[in-house]
């Protein structure tokens, strides 16, 4: 039996960090003027980071060693110096931001087990704020290149929407470890030509000598590439790209490839069930939510909002019948691509999401109340741009539930104002919107202020879908499902 006293070991651990008697080392926080007083042993036997630089430096006349930091801010470093002596971090009323950044504190100072402790924090409590700054998230991870529960955690998210990262203005500043990863992912959602067509773009922007007419490129030029995209290359599924798209996409690009690897390609065209010499690499499968048909035995609803009948109705509204379809005729899929209570209610995230599709249904459930309002857009959402789109054929909504009896349809009145993509400095505030009806946050979250706004004076559309007289509301929940017709 063994008697275990940590509580008491970590406590006196502390009082001799806090005693400045007995130090031997002193840490400076460049730039800050702070300075941290710690002891070597301690400092060598829990952190290999700090082994390291203490046998190359010299002691000065009062044998003491001094390191400067320039990396971390001195409260990074007071909780990693409080962790290295007692073993506790706290993290109450700590900012998110702060948690990353200690991680990535913990992980140069070679502290695996609280780094790794951090990442599995970030990933089960703090969903949200990852995905409201994936981008640079991801880029980060992959540049420390020490965090593989968060870039399997990024790569699924990118599996499933692709265009987080293949579509934001920075892919092409994308490290190219973070760029092979995702090429390796079997269920990347992605058409492999479109594939293709992104790993060129990235690799000619590697090189900004690369002229951008094609004909003008010399063997050096495409050698240059070829040198680049050398570690993507050979993750291309080519032998499941489509004769066309071949002869169209891979063909101006054949000089990239091996010999022997264009030649399968080309013998594959012509006699698909001949062998070839080079591997082909599998198919990368897709996904396809179907819409339940709501039964007894069904456990999980498609929608925390919405009902199958409710499906119907906007169905019947999408192609402008004057009846409601049955439930058992409906014409589409709805298939999920964003849920807040998962996804987090960051009007950020909306646009990392939702950029690029196109017939979207954004439903969204008003606190307070009975109401479930939202919107059609025929139109693909754009986070590359704040400008307003034209269409005929976009609608808002509220739905007959509970005390409220009858659905409201209102169509766009002012084609010109139908539906508005936020600019890239307002996607942190402003999410999807349908003429003067938007969902809106100061404090970057849709619950937790009461500024998602409708105006019932509204013109862009024909009629007000809500009865109440105040213009701002908050929403408890929010989905936005991609439609497609079921073939």
């Amino acid at each position: 039996m063994s008697l275990k006293f940590f509580d008491k070991l970590s406590q006196n651990s502390i009082e001799l960090l806090n005693d400045k008697d007995d130090y031997n080392v002193i840490i400076e926080i460049e730039n800050e003027e702070k300075s941290f007083t710690a002891h070597s042993n301690i400092l060598k036997y829990r952190s290999p980071y700090f082994r390291k630089e203490l046998e190359n430096i010299q002691p000065n006349e009062n044998n003491n060693k001094t390191i400067i930091k320039s990396s971390v801010s001195s409260q990074i470093f007071d909780v990693i110096l409080k962790y290295i002596y007692g073993g506790i971090v706290n993290l109450e009323n700590v900012k998110t931001r702060f948690i990353f950044d200690l991680m990535l504190a913990a992980n140069e100072f070679e502290l695996n087990e609280l780094t790794k402790k951090l990442e599995t924090y970030l990933i089960d409590t703090k969903a949200s704020w990852l995905k409201t700054y994936f981008s640079p998230i991801y880029r980060i991870i992959f540049n420390e290149n020490n965090f593989k529960n968060l870039e399997n955690y990024c790569n699924d998210i990118i599996a499933k929407h692709p265009n987080t990262i293949f579509d934001s203005s920075d892919f092409t500043s994308l490290p190219v470890s973070a760029l092979v990863s995702l090429l390796k992912l079997d269920d990347l959602q992605l058409e492999e030509v479109k594939i293709w067509d992104y790993v060129i773009k990235w690799g000619v922007a590697q090189n900004s000598t690369l002229s951008t007419d094609l004909e003008e490129w010399s063997k050096k030029n495409f050698l240059t590439l070829k040198t680049t995209l050398q570690p993507c290359l050979p993750l291309i599924r080519y032998f499941h790209i489509s004769n066309i798209e071949i002869f169209d996409k891979i063909r101006p690009y054949k000089k990239l490839l091996d010999k022997q690897l264009w030649l399968d390609i080309n013998q594959h065209m012509i006699a698909p069930d001949r062998p070839v010499k080079s591997i082909i690499l599998p198919a990368r499968s897709t996904s396809v939510i179907e819409l339940p048909i709501r039964t007894e035995e069904s456990k999980e609803p498609f929608s925390t909002n919405i009902s199958v009948e409710h499906v119907a109705e906007i169905s019947s509204w999408i192609d402008r019948k004057t009846t409601s379809y049955l439930t058992k005729n409906i014409p589409y899929r709805f298939e999920l691509i964003l849920r807040g209570t998962e996804d987090g209610f960051a009007p950020q995230t909306f646009w990392n999401i939702c950029h690029g599709h196109a017939k979207t249904v954004v439903v969204i459930k008003v606190k307070g109340t009975d109401e479930i309002l939202g919107g059609y857009n025929p139109l693909a959402w754009d986070n590359s741009n704040g400008k307003w789109m034209e269409t005929k054929d976009s609608f808002i909504f509220s739905l007959k539930n509970g005390i409220i009896q009858n659905s409201i349809l209102s169509r766009v009145q002012n084609v010109h104002y139908a539906i508005r993509n936020a600019s890239k400095d307002r996607q942190n505030k402003v999410g999807p919107r349908f003429g003067d009806f938007f969902l809106y946050s100061d404090k970057s979250d849709f619950t937790l202020d009461n500024q998602n706004q409708y105006s019932v004076m509204s013109k862009d559309y024909e009629k007000p879908i809500r009865t109440s007289s105040s213009g701002y509301f908050s929403i408890v929940n929010y989905e936005v499902f991609k439609i497609v017709r079921k073939s």
